[in-house]
């Protein structure tokens, strides 16, 4: 199952590339679907941050005015 040689064909002692190599296959399909539904976050934090950045600038603009 797990691949016990590195790519140059040298033992790894502590098998610590092996670990990691199953790790990401492993959590590969679990962090895609996390991915996923989690991706209107961060969309709707820019929107509501642009939306903010706007009305600051206007309050600043409308304050210089009066």
């Amino acid at each position: 199952m797990a691949n016990t040689q590195g790519p140059q064909g040298t033992n790894d002692p502590a098998g610590s590339t092996q670990m990691f190599r199953a790790f990401v296959d492993e959590a590969a399909p679990r962090g895609s679907r996390q991915q996923t539904a989690s991706s209107g976050g961060p969309r709707l934090g820019l929107i509501i941050g642009v939306i903010a950045a706007v009305a600051i600038v206007a309050a600043v603009a409308w304050l210089a005015m009066s």
